[in-house]
């Protein structure tokens, strides 16, 4: 593994290469027809058997439970750093992408700062709270664990100290979290703007999806389940223009802050309104948040796995591999914590939402 990173220019060969990888890879991944797999799956047991094959583990289901969500983690991350592996100077967009690990490792250390119980404290005391080992590509000195300030020093996370009460707890984690999930998009939008364009077209329309659908999801939660106006909403939103126009892409989630949440047919124009859920039955319809970013998270898979094939040497088909590795990666966990409560795979694949 490579112990400096310097982000640069890739070749047609390393291209080739990666792609020729990554496919390799997709192939024996939970995507597509292999999801069939899955379906029947009753225990956690049988899961591992079938993820892990040559390497499962003989232990009871409730210490499999947390060791098996870290093995198809790290399994996902694996496979992604050995594509960006692939290029001698990988660009600062997909090492970024892979970041997507720390910032997530960032939130729940900082939930669990502002959440301490005594279980916890005794746990954490003297041992690293879990976290995603992203190999040369990590910031984050979890050595220096308990030392948040030491643990965040020269990494774009340093902004967190300056946000009053962070460590005492008194900053909502709504603030930090839009904080986080602001500075990270601006600057995958950011290090994106700075490829060629022919690396980036497809790679352009699926992340302005995600961020226009996010954004929108927010929206939606924040008004169902914390009754916030609008006014108080829009400061937690992620505002990017789309490269080559004007258009923000948060203006979706904005124009969805007036619409009733009880009326379907009052959501006829919005841009999403296919991800809501249908009005049936003959009970009062509701606006469903968990319901949208299924349907949302639906989408941007099956549009992922569209255009993996479609340009097979840009840096967009890297892209496609690695949403179609994250989208495995939250289908096996989901997986895992239906099974832990005694839900079968096909129940779980149903409340999902999942087609193959």
């Amino acid at each position: 593994m490579k112990n400096k990173v310097i982000p640069g220019k890739v070749t047609r060969g390393e291209r080739s290469y990666a792609y020729a990888k990554a496919c390799g890879i997709i192939g024996k991944s939970f995507v597509g027809k292999r999801i069939d797999k899955l379906e029947n799956i009753a225990r956690l047991s049988e899961l591992d058997r079938v993820i892990f094959p040559d390497s499962y583990r003989e232990l009871p289901e409730k210490e499999l439970l947390t060791d098996l969500e870290d093995r198809i983690i790290n399994r996902a991350v694996d496979s992604i750093i050995s594509i960006v592996e692939c290029f001698a100077h990988p660009p600062e967009f997909l090492i970024l992408l892979l970041r997507s690990y720390e910032y997530a490792d960032i939130k729940s250390i900082i939930y669990l700062l502002h959440n301490n119980n005594s279980e916890a404290e005794n746990r954490y005391a003297n041992e690293v709270p879990p976290h995603t080992y992203i190999g040369p590509y990590q910031t984050i000195k979890f050595k220096a664990w308990p030392d948040f300030p030491a643990m965040v020093k020269n990494t774009e996370f340093e902004f967190l100290l300056e946000m009053d009460g962070i460590l005492q707890g008194n900053q909502e984690d709504l603030a930090m979290q839009s904080s986080l999930d602001r500075q990270y998009y601006k600057a995958l939008w950011k290090s994106l703007a700075a490829l060629p364009v022919k690396d980036r077209q497809i790679t352009q329309k699926i992340l302005s999806y995600e961020i226009s659908l996010k954004d929108s999801c927010l929206a939606l939660r924040l008004r169902t389940y914390y009754k916030m106006k609008s006014d108080e909403i829009k400061p937690y939103l992620i505002y990017l223009s789309n490269m080559g126009n004007s258009h923000s892409l948060a203006e979706e989630a904005i124009s969805c802050l007036e619409i009733p949440l009880d009326d379907h047919s009052a959501w006829s124009d919005w841009r999403w309104r296919n991800f809501l859920n249908p009005d049936s039955g003959p009970r009062q319809w509701k606006a469903d948040p968990r319901y949208f970013q299924n349907a949302a998270s639906r989408f941007l898979y099956r549009t992922a796995k569209k255009y993996f094939h479609l340009r097979p040497f840009s840096l967009d088909s890297i892209f496609c591999f690695i949403k179609l590795k994250q989208f495995e990666e939250d289908l096996l966990t989901s997986s895992v914590e239906g099974l832990n409560i005694s839900m079968t795979n096909k129940e779980v694949f149903s409340m999902l939402g999942v087609v193959h």
